[in-house]
C-alpha cells in the first residue's frame, strides 16, 4: 500500500479501550514514547485490534494547533 503521508510510525498495541461509538487506541513505539489515537468503534472491530499487535500509526495533518491560557 502508498500513502501520501509521510509520518508512518511503527509500534505496538497497548490498549484499547472501546465507548459506546469511538475507540481510544495507545500505541508504544520503539523509543518508548506513546500516541493515542481515537478511532470509530467499529474501525476498531474491523481491524482487530488488540493488546500487543503490531501497527504503523500514520499521521497526516495539515494543521497542528497548540494553544496555552
Amino acid at each position: 500500500m502508498e500513502l501520501s503521508a509521510r509520518n508512518v510510525l511503527k509500534g505496538t498495541v497497548e490498549s484499547v479501550t472501546e465507548g459506546m461509538v469511538d475507540a481510544e487506541v495507545i500505541v508504544k513505539l520503539p523509543g518508548g514514547e506513546t500516541i493515542v489515537s481515537v478511532i470509530t468503534k467499529g474501525s476498531a472491530e474491523r481491524l482487530g485490534l488488540k493488546k500487543g499487535q503490531e501497527v504503523h500509526a500514520v499521521i497526516k495533518a495539515s494543521n497542528v494547533i497548540i494553544a496555552t491560557d
